[in-house]
């Protein structure tokens, strides 16, 4: 699978690009430079979009077993150099190994499945109509889908929006982060070019915020699916808007896993860890609010403290270690900042709250409030707030005290009391007796508020979000008209 990793997937070939402008690649955990990529311009968005505008129809009159047939070659190969992609994803990305895994073999695998199956779906309906006349709703691509992807689960949350959109009869240009925009771009591009998808049809233009506008302002590209920070995400449905562009917006959370009074504290204690600690909590859907019920808080710190000083942390390509680096040294700080932050506003840092180069420990923080820097913020680091409540409608309240609603989960011994609390969290992905860090290939995905704009991709949100209906009519011969 070996292909041009220093350069751009653009006009239909590898091209190298702007050699002054080159992102060096590097291992997160150890600083060691492991390749270069050259970063794309605005203008190259344009040229690319000319193109594919112009492959974009050939592809979505392509018949259905050819357009699978790619889909499926492409998991064959992921599959053949699964090792080769895996050890890319941890050194550019800082990826664990079951992390790796799970963003590899569960979801990309599975996503390019899902995508070779969509082909064969019913892309319309049968509509009533008067005698003589056929009347038709049919799925039709909206022509170029522009596609912007973040560092934090970089083959995932760019190969969602390409393989659907692909499926569907679209062209795409995906803009991969530069930090991550070999395993985040590059790789995926070499798996459909030796899978045979057409020249022209996918374009990948790695860049900084302007490559990202262009996507967004330019003519020929219909739609922008857009994953990552809420700021930028504001950023680009005001450019979109502006064109009156559609747009998927898949932005940040703060979300809350609720512990009732009834629940079993060391399984909560578990399930606690596992969504904040998770690819060093640089997810979405990671733990932001422990919400813990007062008469269990004491035995919750205790758990979790204990679980913190024991998780071993450290570069996860040559060791077995459940934290890796986190992506940047601002990020790193950014973390430090709320953490000491919250601690001046009376939290106490139960443990953690240090780090070493990129690597930040795993940290408990307890009493933390309402006003708090650590209540209120997207962390996206391996932190855990610890909050209070008495009742269940204070956890609900607290639960809703913020401006995103991407997950929450709520455990309980009782079912019917966690999804009573469940159902008023205003949040669009909901979990019962679980943490709130899940995905699938086959499930739509999508949050409310901050954390997006109310659509959804994934499974039968795909044919909704990267195809527009059409109502078409047919009949035996023109009508006569009274003039």
């Amino acid at each position: 699978m070996h292909g041009r990793k220093d350069g751009l997937l653009a006009a239909a070939t590898w091209d190298h690009g702007d050699a002054e402008t080159g992102f060096e690649v590097t291992d997160k955990a150890t600083g060691e430079v492991i390749g270069k990529v050259a970063l794309s311009r605005a203008s190259d968005v344009s040229t690319a979009a000319w193109i594919a505008k112009s492959a974009q129809q050939a592809w979505a009159v392509t018949s259905p077993a050819e357009k699978a047939a790619v889909f499926r070659r492409a998991a064959n190969l992921l599959e053949t150099h699964y090792e080769e992609v895996q050890q890319f994803l941890m050194r550019e990305a800082g990826a664990t190994k079951a992390k790796a895994d799970f963003e590899l073999r569960h979801m990309t695998l599975g996503i390019l499945h899902n995508a070779a199956a969509m082909v064969n779906e019913p892309q319309g309906l049968v509509l009533p109509a008067s005698s003589g006349t056929l009347s038709l709703g049919r799925r039709v691509p909206h022509g170029v889908v522009g596609v912007i992807a973040p560092f934090n689960v970089p083959v995932v949350l760019a190969i969602r929006a390409v393989a659907p959109a692909l499926a569907t009869g679209n062209a795409v240009l995906l803009k991969p982060d530069p930090q991550t925009a070999v395993s985040g771009g590059h790789l995926i591009a070499r798996l459909f070019e030796l899978a045979g998808l057409p020249e022209g049809v996918f374009h990948v233009l790695p860049g900084g915020a302007d490559v990202g506008e262009a996507l967004c302002t330019d003519v020929n590209i219909s739609m922008v699916a857009f994953t990552g920070s809420t700021s930028a995400g504001q950023r680009v449905g005001e450019l979109c808007g502006r064109h009156l562009k559609k747009v998927s917006l898949e932005l940040g959370g703060k979300n809350s896993i609720i512990v009732l009074a009834d629940a079993d504290v060391e399984l909560a204690a578990r399930n606690i860890s596992f969504g904040a600690f998770l690819n060093q909590g640089q997810v979405c859907m990671a733990v932001g609010r422990a919400l813990v019920h007062r008469s269990l808080m004491p035995k919750m710190t205790e758990l979790l403290v204990a679980t913190a000083k024991s998780l071993p942390v450290g570069d996860p390509s040559s060791q077995d270690v459940v934290l890796g680096p986190l992506i940047n040294a601002r990020q790193v700080a950014n973390v430090d900042r709320i953490v000491h932050s919250s601690v001046r506003d009376g939290a106490v840092v139960a443990a953690g709250g240090t780090f070493e180069s990129l690597f930040y420990k795993p940290t408990i923080l307890s009493n933390v409030r309402p006003g708090m820097a650590a209540f209120e913020e997207e962390i996206f680091g391996p932190v855990i707030p610890l909050t209070s409540f008495e009742t269940d409608d204070e956890a609900i309240r607290l639960a809703n005290q913020t401006e995103y609603g991407l997950s929450a989960s709520v455990i309980s011994c009782s079912v019917g009391r966690a999804m009573k609390v469940g159902r008023q969290l205003n949040v669009g992905l909901l979990h019962i007796n679980d943490q709130p860090v899940h995905d699938d290939p086959h499930v739509p995905f999508g949050g409310r508020g901050f954390s997006g704009n109310g659509t959804s991709i994934g499974g039968p949100a795909n044919w909704d979000e990267f195809t527009q209906w059409q109502w078409m009519t047919v009949k035996d011969s023109a009508p006569q008209y009274p003039f």
